[in-house]
């Protein structure tokens, strides 16, 4: 029997930050036809909010440390005022939108990340999704707006990738979906010459990959967000693409990964 088609769509912070792209982005995504998740990153409200307070954000080789007093900030800028934001906006557009992180209703189990070699503090690696209940609220005509925030079995609140979440949860939910997963970003797609918006590589696979990030034509963020498409489409996610949110509503532009 032929599954159900399902999107499941993340946006960066680069789209959260611009209040003008973020309002275009919610009115397509609300326009989309058919079931569909929204994963959001956080982007620099929870970083000014830190410097308003006086909190110095720590990074190790470009990766956040997310400790005790950055967690409170990301848990309630990410969980609470930017996916509440979201949430509220998507209703208004007659998007039957629910606002969830990985702890609510248990859905997303993670645990810390070893702290060795590199202790980045806080911060949560994906155990599991639980695909069938995500499926039922789906099914119950709800679309899941998630927030990168998870837990471990002790209670813990971690902070983690929305790159990754977003695979996870593609990932799970292709036992009960024909899923797509689209990463939408400030850029076309994946750029053969970073400054030529024209530049985009149509198809990327494994092999296609390893030769762009062995030239440096990939490097730095792109490279943990395909090696996340690469490994999605491994594990049986229909589609997978990058591309620009103004072309939410036409997945054929940008970048599609292969196997």
């Amino acid at each position: 029997m032929d599954k159900t088609k399902l999107h499941v769509i993340k946006i960066g912070g680069n789209i959260i930050d611009h209040p003008e792209a973020l309002a275009s982005f919610l009115r397509d995504f609300a326009s989309m036809p058919g079931l569909k998740i929204l994963v959001h990153g956080g982007g620099k409200i929870a970083t000014q909010m830190a410097k308003d307070l006086g909190i110095e954000s720590q990074m190790v080789e470009g990766r956040r440390v997310t400790d005790s007093k950055s967690l409170d900030i990301v848990t309630m800028v990410y969980a609470g005022l930017i996916n509440k934001s979201i949430v509220a906006s998507l209703q208004s557009k007659k998007c039957n939108a629910l606002g969830l992180s990985g702890p609510d209703g248990g859905i997303i189990q993670a645990k810390k990340r070893n702290p060795i070699p590199i202790d980045y503090g806080f911060v949560g690696d994906i155990i599991e999704v639980k695909g069938q209940d995500l499926a039922q609220l789906i099914n119950l005509g709800y679309s899941p707006i998630f927030a990168p925030i998870t837990s471990n079995a002790e209670g813990q609140l971690l902070n983690t990738n929305a790159d990754t979440l977003a695979q996870a949860i593609a990932i799970s939910l292709s036992a009960y979906f024909d899923v797509d997963l689209i990463y939408c970003f400030e850029k076309q797609g994946v750029l053969k010459d970073p400054s030529d918006e024209k530049s985009v590589i149509p198809m990327i696979n494994q092999a296609m990959f390893d030769s762009l990030k062995k030239d440096g034509t990939v490097s730095a963020g792109m490279i943990p967000k395909l090696e996340n498409a690469l490994s999605a489409i491994s594990k049986g996610v229909n589609v997978v693409r990058l591309c620009h949110a103004d072309y939410l509503n036409h997945a054929f532009q940008g970048t599609q990964i292969k196997a």
